[in-house]
Parts: C-alpha cells; sequence; structure tokens
C-alpha cells in the first residue's frame, strides 16, 4: 500500500526575471523602415503613427489588444520646476538655524536720532504764500533798484566813469534781492534747522550765492577793463574803420544819475542791510572805525563814486575826458580787488577754514594757552560754517579738580565768543560760535591735586564737551 502511494514532486527552484526585459511587440500598424519628416512631428502625427503616451502609474492598461502600453497625447508645464528645500539644513551662518540662534543674538535696538533725515524744501508758492507785508515792499524795491541801474547804463554811452557805476549799482541791486530771498526762505524751519541730509541748514546756500556775486565782481572789473583798453587803443596805429565819438553827457543827466544812486544806495544799505553779512566777510582794519554805512567797502564804493561824479559838470571838456577815465579805471580795479577779497573769504568759508581771522585766532590761542590751569594746547581748529555762525574745536592738557575744569570750559568759550564775533555787546549782531572743548587731565598732577584737597577727582583721561 505504501507503494501504490504517489510520491510528492520536490519543489522547482524559482527562475530568476531577466536583466534585460524582453521588448514588446510592436504595433502592427506601425512601421519602423517608414520615413518621419522630423519638423511635422507633434503628439497627434505620433497617435497617427502609431505610438502612445504610456499609462499612467495605477492604471491598467487598455483592453483592446493593443499591447502593455497606452499612448495619450501629455502637455508639457510651462513654469520653471521649483526645487523643494524640505528636509535640509540651512547651516550655521543663518540666524534662526538651531545652533546660531543660541550664539548669535538679536542686536540691541538703537535709540532715534535727535536730528531729523530731512526737512521739506519750501517751494516757490509756498515762498510767495509766507512772504510778509514787509518781504513784498523789500522784493519791489529791489526791482526797482535793478531798475535803476538799468537807467545809469542806459545814459552811459557818453562817459566810462557812469557805465562803471551802473556795473555797480547792478552789483548792490542783486545783494538786495538776496537778502530779500534770505528773509523769505528763514520763514521756514528748514532754514535754520540742522538736519542729517543739511547739517547747518540752508543757510550755506547764501555762502554760495555770495561767492557767485564775488565771481560777478570779477567779471565786471575786468569788463570795464576792456572797455578802457578799447577805447585807449582806438587811435593808436591804423585809423579805425568805426571810429567812436564820445560825446560829453548833459550836466542834467550826470546829475540826476548820480543823485538816483546815492538815494538807491542808501536805501538798500539802511533798510534791506543788503551787504551786511557779506561785509562781515571783508573786514578791513582801516575801514573799521568809520560809520557802520561806509565800514562796509560795497556802500563806501558806490557812495564814493556817485559823489565824485556830482563834480564832474564843473569840469572843463579836456579835463572831464581825463577824470572819467581815471574815475572808471579806479572803480574797476576796486571791482577787482574786492571780489578777489570777496571770493577768497567765501571760498574758505565753503572750504571749512578761517583764515581771514588768522591773526585773531592766534591771540585768541595764546589767551587760552595762558590760563594757569592749562598745560598744553595740543590741538586749536577754528572754522566758519556760514555768516552767522563759526565753530571752534580744541584738545587741551590741563590739570586741576573737576569744579576747576568747569569755570576753566566757561572761561574758554567766553574769550572766543569776545574776540571773534565782533566783540562784546555785539548781541545778535555778532557771530555765534560753537565751542567744543577736550581736556586730558595730566596723571601726576591728578594725584598732587587730589592729595592737596583731601579727594582723589575722576580717572585721568580724555574728556570733552560742546558749550
Amino acid at each position: 500500500m505504501a507503494d501504490s502511494m504517489p510520491i510528492p514532486v520536490p519543489p522547482r527552484t524559482p527562475t530568476p526575471p531577466p536583466d534585460e526585459p524582453s521588448s514588446p511587440p510592436l504595433d502592427p500598424a506601425f512601421d519602423a523602415d517608414a520615413p518621419i519628416a522630423p519638423n511635422t512631428l507633434s503628439p497627434l502625427q505620433f497617435e497617427h503613427a502609431g505610438l502612445r503616451s504610456p499609462t499612467t502609474p495605477g492604471k491598467s492598461p487598455s483592453k483592446d489588444g493593443a499591447g502593455p502600453f497606452n499612448f495619450q497625447p501629455v502637455s508639457m508645464a510651462k513654469s520653471p520646476v521649483i526645487k523643494s528645500n524640505i528636509g535640509q539644513r540651512r547651516g550655521h551662518k543663518y540666524k534662526h538655524s538651531s545652533v546660531s540662534h543660541q550664539i548669535f543674538l538679536e542686536p540691541p535696538p538703537r535709540a532715534p536720532l535727535a536730528l531729523p533725515n530731512s526737512l521739506p524744501i519750501p517751494t516757490f508758492a509756498e515762498c510767495r504764500a509766507s512772504m510778509t507785508k514787509d518781504q513784498n515792499i523789500r522784493f519791489y524795491w529791489s526791482i526797482c533798484h535793478m531798475a535803476v541801474a538799468g537807467y545809469t547804463a542806459w545814459n552811459a554811452h557818453g562817459s566810462a566813469a557812469i557805465e562803471a557805476l551802473s556795473h555797480l549799482i547792478f552789483y548792490d541791486s542783486l545783494g538786495a534781492l538776496l537778502c530779500v530771498f534770505v528773509e523769505v526762505l528763514s520763514n521756514f524751519e528748514v532754514w535754520g534747522r540742522s538736519s542729517v541730509r543739511h547739517p547747518f541748514g540752508l543757510q550755506r546756500m547764501e555762502v554760495i550765492a555770495g561767492f557767485a556775486l564775488s565771481v560777478l565782481l570779477i567779471f565786471f572789473g575786468f569788463d570795464l577793463i576792456s572797455h578802457n583798453a578799447k577805447h585807449a587803443l582806438e587811435g593808436i596805429g591804423h585809423e579805425p574803420h568805426h571810429p567812436h565819438t564820445h560825446e560829453r553827457v548833459s550836466a542834467g543827466t550826470v546829475d540826476l544819475t548820480a543823485m538816483l544812486a546815492l538815494v538807491a544806495t542808501l536805501i538798500s544799505a539802511v533798510g534791506l542791510q543788503n551787504h551786511a553779512r557779506i561785509g562781515k566777510a571783508m573786514r578791513f582794519a582801516a575801514m573799521e572805525n568809520l560809520p557802520s554805512l561806509l565800514s562796509n567797502p560795497s556802500h563806501f564804493l558806490t557812495l564814493s563814486c556817485s559823489a565824485t561824479m556830482l563834480m564832474l559838470p564843473l569840469l572843463s571838456l579836456h579835463t572831464y575826458e581825463w577824470v572819467d577815465k581815471v574815475l572808471s579805471l579806479s572803480i574797476a580795479l576796486s571791482m577787482l580787488f574786492l571780489g578777489t577779497h570777496l571770493g577768497r573769504n567765501v571760498g574758505a568759508m565753503l572750504l571749512m577754514s578761517l583764515p581771514s581771522k588768522a591773526a585773531d585766532v592766534a591771540e585768541v590761542v595764546q589767551a587760552i594757552a595762558a590760563e594757569p590751569l592749562v598745560r598744553n594746547v595740543e590741538q586749536a581748529k577754528f572754522w566758519q560754517a556760514h555768516y552767522g555762525m563759526g565753530m571752534a574745536n580744541l584738545r587741551l592738557r590741563v590739570i586741576g579738580t573737576e569744579e576747576n575744569l568747569l569755570k576753566l570750559r566757561e572761561r574758554i568759550g567766553s574769550i572766543i565768543r569776545n574776540r571773534l564775533s565782533g566783540g562784546y555787546g555785539s548781541g545778535s549782531s555778532g557771530q555765534k560760535w560753537e565751542v567744543s572743548v577736550q581736556f586730558k587731565v595730566d596723571i601726576d598732577s591728578a594725584i598732587s591735586q587730589s592729595h592737596g584737597h583731601g579727594h582723589f577727582g575722576s580717572i585721568p583721561g580724555w574728556t570733552s564737551s560742546l558749550s
């Protein structure tokens, strides 16, 4: 019975799959040898030719018996493929990483700046709307002053001195107009308040305008010199093709022109103070003892020339021609001298220096060094920001206690203001000075002072203050 039982078949070893899968049978409708135009390939043509897109994962092949593949048209994405960085570590250089979060701490919040970044600059319409009645009167008078200059130039065809006087009057009228613009802009906060963009406000624009006036004054001087040289060389050499015959100006025209120049200059000098700020930059020691009206070189030149022209009708014809040319040449040279002097001082103001008061600055430094608590003046810098403000930066080696140093700082500020701002009692007309003093207390002197007074002061070192 045991022999009749069937013997079980041993299990077969599974056959491994082949390394390369067998190629699927081709569609009988597809001809591999048929030529295909490369420029006409498209999904529709592939579909007509028998090529179809493979089936997507998770879908079974079609049941129509075409094969294991199901070719269908596929649309390509036009947007760029964005690579995802999920799961990637960002590194220690990022402040939000796990390690850097404990090493790199957030900076402490800064206090807001005491100065604004910038202030609004007024437009022409805002300036026109802010003008007061007095400012309107000053503006219209500056226009009248320019009209006087034009009338003087119109009557200067027969006199070189009148032509030179017209240049002076036109320069004075521009100074009067500049004075009006300064007063109008001072109605706004941006003119005098400091900001990050304009540390000294817009007051340095007045310095730039003064530099432009100095260049204009030099140009006027050269223009007058060229006219005089041209008239002097007319009769030399060959006969000129178009000779210039100058007739003597009538006495009434000369008197009227000179009187108008005198009246216009006096009104602008007293009422508008057109060259008051520029006059501070042109200080002459020989003119300081004169009255306030004549101590300004611009006013002195215009008034003296106008008064001299009143005497021209009293001279003879020959003397009139000689005096007329000499007066014109004198005015031209004076304009060159004043323009050069003004341009140098105002240009130094633009470059943050103070060359016109070198002697006064030397006296101030000597007075500071003579103080009993001052051992040495290590650094002293004086410079001018604009017509109304100067700055002094001092670094001193001193001895003494803290209370004595406070009194010394006050004395240094008073010495600078009294000697560099026009003297004591000048008030608002004088120049304002901002004094910054930096002290360094000697160690030996500080120890001796502490033993002498029974206490030890602050640790020796640099201390600074702004007064």
